[in-house]
């Protein structure tokens, strides 16, 4: 049986799903471990490229499109390990990071679940932990309190932390994160109510109410780079988020704290858009910046009015559904 079962979804990227693959073999060392592809109905060729590439890589296509969570669920539920690592397709591993982040479960009998330090592709910090949304940290963040007191216990979160030691964290993102078997046999695996986008906060939230610790451990360090996407895709999954981030509150805080959402997200981008627009007037160097900043502001306070467009990556989603 190997240590770590690896579980990667491709939708599309040959090139960048061949180059995940390339660094998983290259970087990992002194480990048993067998790689899981889910392929999510690509159209760019990936699966004869892992069958005569990578033959060792167990491949499972799906014959229709669905969402994160319900993939990620697939490769689970044929994995073998003692440990599961969820990741993306978009990332390259380095230094032997997957047998760093096994020791460090090994070493934490209490830590259920770890991420690896998040790089950009140029090899800077890319923040990869943040703390559980909440009707109370919406408010915070909308209010602007957690941008002035970034440090503080009660509003702040880890935007000044440089994530350079190992610490207990509320949840880390969805890239890459390696977690034990028996927290899933515990707390379940993906809600596949989320399509994309807060699902892996759900999962972690679940996974800290039953106990476990989440942690960071920096020493092993993973590149995400991130999907290119079109205008037309990224609208999509502008929408996609704002439809998970609603459906994450109402799950966890029933209707009352859904409703506390709207309101502090409708009073937030009121209060940005006026500040915005002072900033146009009084620093004409930043105006352009300012307009564009008004733009966003308005395209969300549109979304939460349900004023604007709220079709995102789902298929067949209605508007009433989020």
């Amino acid at each position: 049986m190997p240590k770590v079962s690896i579980s990667i979804v491709h939708h599309q990227g040959l090139e960048m799903l061949r180059n995940c693959l390339q660094s998983i073999c290259a970087q990992t060392r002194d480990l048993d471990f067998e790689i899981i592809v889910v392929d999510n109905v690509s159209t760019d060729g990936a699966v004869q490229m892992v069958t005569t590439e990578f033959p060792n890589v167990r491949l499972i296509r799906n014959s229709e499109r669905h969402g994160f969570g319900h993939n990620q669920n697939i490769g689970i539920k044929n994995s073998l390990g003692e440990y599961i690592f969820i990741y993306n397709d978009d990332t390259l591993m380095h230094d032997n990071a997957l047998a760093t982040l096994c020791n460090f479960l090994d070493n934490h009998p209490k830590v259920g679940l770890v991420g690896p330090r998040l790089l950009n592709s140029d090899g800077s910090l890319q923040m990869s932990c943040y703390r559980f949304p909440s009707p109370l940290r919406c408010i915070n963040e909308n209010l602007l309190l957690t941008a002035a007191f970034p440090d503080s216990t009660i509003f702040g979160d880890y935007r000044n932390w440089k994530h350079d030691t190992a610490r207990e964290v509320d949840f880390v993102i969805g890239a890459a994160m390696l977690v034990r078997k028996e927290v899933i046999d515990e707390v379940g695996m993906f809600d596949e109510l989320f399509f994309m986008y807060a699902e892996e906060t759900d999962w972690q939230m679940r996974i800290k109410k039953a106990g476990w610790q989440i942690m960071l451990c920096p020493e092993a360090q993973i590149t995400h780079l991130g999907g290119q996407s079109s205008e037309g895709v990224k609208d999509q999954q502008f929408c996609e988020f704002q439809n998970s981030s609603a459906k994450l509150i109402k799950k966890h805080y029933g209707e009352l704290g859904a409703a506390v959402q709207r309101i502090a997200m409708v009073v937030g981008s009121i209060l940005r858009i006026a500040l915005w627009s002072l900033i146009a007037i009084v620093m004409p160097n930043k105006r352009e910046a300012a307009e564009k900043q008004k733009q966003n502001w308005k395209r969300l306070l549109k979304w939460w009015l349900g004023l604007g467009p709220h079709q995102g990556l789902a298929p067949n989603r209605s508007p009433s559904s989020a």
